[in-house]
């Protein structure tokens, strides 16, 4: 009679702990993206503390504590209620808005001009355009102010600000022009053979195209316009009813400078539009920045 031998059978390996698994990956992925993490707490470090201190009563804010022993909401509202604070918010507002327009109305058919029109001459000016992003703005800053001054006698105002952007931005320009240059010509071909003349081609073909382009754009102008501190500073010191909040912001410091939570407070009030903007608008405003350099 024959003996049959029996192998051992497989040890089966128990898979591991779904808590296990998922810490493993946590670790994993925290090791990998170690270096940006480091440098998102660098960034967010300065953010976290002006908040902080911005909700802090006024006695623990001279103090070296870091996390309120109190949550003081109403820091903001007392800034929200502090004379003048509206008018500089609603100046602040007309100027980034109005100015954005302006750029963007001017400025897309120069880069359309630059991008798909033939002519003589095109290069020169084009030349022109990138020569005037590198001249400082310093530089025409008085023949400026005295052609606004003695001329329009428009100072104590926003205005010698916001009607130079009807006349277009260099630095748009040629934002916009590279972004163009990346739309095929048959586009505009097919539209032409439609019966579309110029005009009707960058409104309903150009346009829609370039939408990723003028976001960043807006979104550049915007917050130039938002955090200008120099331009109110030259033509709107003399008169507080037209100071921005970039220019209010350093009379409230200087007022309430024993008071760090309300100064810090009054900063997150100027930062929360710009921030929460980027925050809904950042993939347009990615991909417009992203795909400008693909062609020149």
């Amino acid at each position: 009679m024959a003996v049959t031998s029996l192998a051992p059978a497989p040890a089966v390996v128990a898979p591991p702990a779904p808590r296990t698994a998922r810490r493993t990956t946590f670790l994993n992925w925290v090791a990998v993206h170690a270096l940006a993490i480091a440098a998102a707490l660098a960034f967010l470090m300065p953010f976290g503390f002006v908040f902080l201190t911005s909700v802090m009563s006024d006695q623990q804010a001279l103090t070296s504590q870091l996390w309120p022993s109190g949550w003081h909401w109403e820091n903001y509202l007392k800034v929200w209620r502090t004379p003048g604070f509206l008018t500089w918010w609603r100046n602040t507002l007309v100027y980034a808005c109005a100015g954005t327009a302006l750029t963007l109305l001017s400025s897309v058919p120069v880069a359309y001009a630059l991008a798909k029109f033939r002519f003589r001459g095109r290069n020169l000016a084009l030349m022109g355009v990138v020569s005037m992003m590198m001249l400082p703005p310093q530089v025409t800053v008085i023949p400026m102010y005295l052609v606004w001054a003695k001329q329009f006698h428009l100072t104590g105002s926003l205005w010698p600000l916001i009607i130079p952007m009807a006349f277009g931005d260099a630095f748009s320009i040629f934002l916009l022009r590279q972004f163009l240059l990346t739309i095929p010509d048959e586009y505009l071909e097919a539209a032409r053979i439609d019966g579309c003349g110029h005009l009707r081609t960058l409104l309903q073909v150009v346009l829609p195209m370039a939408k990723p382009a003028i976001a960043a754009v807006a979104l550049f102008q915007f917050f130039y316009c938002w955090n200008d501190y120099f331009g109110p500073q030259i033509y709107a010191s003399e008169n507080p009813a037209a100071w921005t909040l970039s220019y209010g912001l350093e009379s409230f410091k200087g007022a309430h400078h024993t008071n760090w939570n309300l100064t810090m407070a009054a900063t997150v009030l100027v930062m929360a539009p710009v921030i929460i903007l980027f925050f809904f608008a950042q993939k347009a405003f990615i991909e417009g920045v992203t795909l400008t350099g693909v062609k020149g």
